[in-house]
């Protein structure tokens, strides 16, 4: 297997690193990512100007775009012999409604898109906390190896979302389950004329074993999407 890392946080994000830990060993990898954030932009794409590329290390490319950018251009110039596109591992959840917005989902959605298989990875993050991603690696290595196991029917890929676990917590179980189609939470406040989005995310919308239900419970969400 020959897998592209990318994601939405940018190139230099830990999570990233993280993510090429999880694999390391399961084949060879090419990172194609953004230079900087680009998180919440979804599935835009440049196609009007150029995309500037900087090689950051061997087999590590920053990219001035977005994440579906990065997988469209790492296909068909810059990791052309891939098997599978990784994207994340994302700082924060990407449950329920976030897959819409969100751009580490959005690569691997490109990707599927192509006929490629792929996999969103994201940690959910709790207020006033730090992610332990030496964790988070080892807890999605076996998830991946089993996941790349599969075959996936094409047009769909998966959709993990690690909880976010006190220390010394036993390692959670993993449960796959559906999307929770549930809206988010939505109320504005003004500031000096102009309005700015302060609904609490945290209290959004449970159904009973859903993403967000079984992610909020302290397990792994495993998730099948569909383009």
């Amino acid at each position: 297997m020959v897998f592209l890392l990318t994601n939405d946080d940018g190139i230099d994000a830990p999570g990233l690193a993280a993510l090429a830990d999880a694999v390391a060993g399961m084949g060879p990898n090419v990172w194609v990512a953004p230079c900087g954030p680009q998180s919440g932009c979804s599935h835009r794409v440049t196609t009007g100007e150029p995309l500037r590329t900087v090689l950051r290390a061997h087999g590590q490319w920053a990219i001035e775009g977005t994440p579906a950018d990065c997988v469209r251009l790492g296909l068909k110039r810059l990791a052309p012999e891939l098997t599978w596109v990784l994207s994340g591992i994302n700082h924060g959840g990407n449950l329920g409604a976030d897959v819409h917005h969100s751009g580490t989902v959005a690569a691997v959605r490109e990707a599927a898109l192509h006929g490629f298989p792929g996999i969103a990875l994201s940690h959910y993050h709790k207020r006033d906390t730090d992610i332990d991603w030496q964790r988070a690696a080892r807890l999605l290595r076996p998830v991946v190896q089993d996941l790349v196991g599969k075959t996936l029917t094409p047009g769909t890929f998966w959709n993990i979302n690690l909880p976010h676990l006190a220390p010394g917590a036993p390692d959670p179980e993993v449960v796959v389950c559906p999307l929770d189609r549930s809206p988010l939470p939505l109320d504005f406040r003004e500031e000096g004329g102009h309005w700015r989005y302060h609904a609490d995310y945290h209290e959004r919308p449970r159904r009973p074993g859903s993403d967000v239900d079984v992610c909020f419970g302290g397990k792994i969400a495993v998730t099948l999407l569909s383009i």
